[in-house]
């Protein structure tokens, strides 16, 4: 089955090359590092590696602790973080700096990856959460490679579309070095797909550790806030927005300023221009200056600042959950002691989510009316808000220890 894959991948090359560039014309970043896309590298390694594939933004934050703990434990090898997205490779950039190589992982073209082992010679590979590459995973059995999944998540749909290809994923399972899961959710689908053993670790996210910088940053954030309520929509996607504003109309929320972070860097402007057809009194936070009585909205226009703003605010939505996203990381806000709501979607995060509402907390609403209704109701009640952040702040801290396992399951 892999070599009519590969053929069908050669046959979709054009549009895969096409779609490279129309990204490009929101995010012209997608358009440096071609090269790498297909397997051309600059520069030999001088030092032997550990290799870790995070795809975009939260895989990288995710791989945190543990690139921390690769690097004391292996200090002779040096870490190198690949990527598809260019908000990945940025944020790579803003937790590591120069201490761990980065490039794009190359499609999967076995003559690209072959490159890309060869040119890199990695003396193992990790790869985060959902990537099943066949190519990629085939090629490193090939090159001896021990290649892991960890932090691994699927989601019934996910396990689904893999089903559909059943003999090519039990392969792929099957040649990889060790597999460990989130949950026993992610281990029996994994299972269910032909895997012969995984492990249960937990969730990377968990043994994040928000840094003292961020705090502080986060004190600064809210005294430039004033004094006034301040509600976070965290990680937004495409059409929350709009959807919050439409709710906001018809509620009360007295003095509260709403404090909205897209997901994604390339939605800034888009965003401002949605706050500025509506007339919504709004200030950027790229102005860098006091926020006005009269500004409604902050649009967080930044990167690398999350915990900073979840420090600054009082209640927390995460985003990705009002619409049919899956819903994005609740675990952030938790570490930092912040009462967390929901929408009803929030199926990639389904395991830490369970968790979090058996703990008190999160609460998670039916639609967005109900999220607001949530988010006014815990603003008003400073004990009740108080109590859901402990509760918050130790769900976060019970869960921790992933990065033991993972490190345990990794050898070479």
């Amino acid at each position: 089955m892999r070599w009519l894959y590969t053929l069908i991948l050669w046959l979709l090359l054009p549009w895969i090359v096409l779609r490279l560039f129309w990204r490009a014309r929101k995010q012209p970043e997608y358009l440096r590092h071609v090269g790498e896309r297909f397997g051309f590298y600059a520069g030999a390694p001088q030092r032997p590696l550990i290799w870790l594939h995070a795809v975009s933004v939260g895989e990288t934050r995710a791989a945190l602790p543990l690139v921390k703990a690769l690097r004391e434990k292996y200090p002779q090898h040096r870490i190198l973080l690949t990527h598809m997205t260019p908000t990945g490779r940025d944020t790579g950039e803003q937790l590591f700096g120069a201490d761990v190589l980065r490039c794009y992982l190359p499609y999967d073209f076995p003559f690209a990856l072959r490159r890309f082992l060869r040119h890199y010679r990695p003396a193992a590979g990790v790869l985060m959460e959902t990537e099943l590459w066949f190519n990629l995973i085939h090629e490193c059995r090939r090159s001896q490679v021990p290649l892991y999944l960890v932090n691994a998540r699927l989601s019934e749909k996910s396990a689904a579309g893999y089903a559909r290809f059943a003999s090519l994923t039990a392969d792929a399972l099957n040649e990889l070095a060790g597999i460990a899961a989130q949950s026993e959710d992610d281990r029996e689908r994994l299972l269910g797909l032909g895997a012969r053993q995984v492990e249960v670790m937990g969730n990377l996210k968990f043994d994040i550790t928000p840094p003292p910088q961020q705090f502080a940053l986060g004190e600064k954030l809210r005294a430039s806030f004033g004094t006034r309520p301040v509600l976070l929509a965290a990680s937004t996607r495409e059409g929350e927005e709009a959807l919050l504003l439409d709710a906001l109309g018809a509620r009360e929320l007295g003095d509260t300023l709403l404090v909205l972070v897209p997901r994604h860097p390339q939605r800034f402007d888009e965003v401002a221009q949605l706050l500025g057809r509506r007339g919504v009194a709004c200030q950027r936070r790229s102005e860098g200056r006091p926020i006005d009585a009269s500004t409604r909205v902050v649009l967080g226009d930044s990167m690398g600042e999350l915990f900073a703003y979840y420090a600054a605010c009082d209640v927390a939505i995460v985003g990705g959950s009002l619409l049919s996203y899956g819903g994005q990381n609740l675990i952030e806000a938790c570490a930092v002691g912040k009462p967390v709501l929901l929408g009803p979607h929030t199926y990639n995060f389904a395991e830490a989510v369970r968790l979090a509402l058996a703990a008190g907390a999160a609460r998670q609403c039916g639609d967005v009316v109900a999220v607001l209704d949530a988010a006014a109701e815990l603003l008003r009640d400073d004990g009740k808000r108080r109590e859901m952040g402990k509760a918050a702040l130790a769900f976060s801290q019970a869960h921790r220890g992933a990065t033991e396992t993972a490190l345990r399951l990794v050898r070479f």
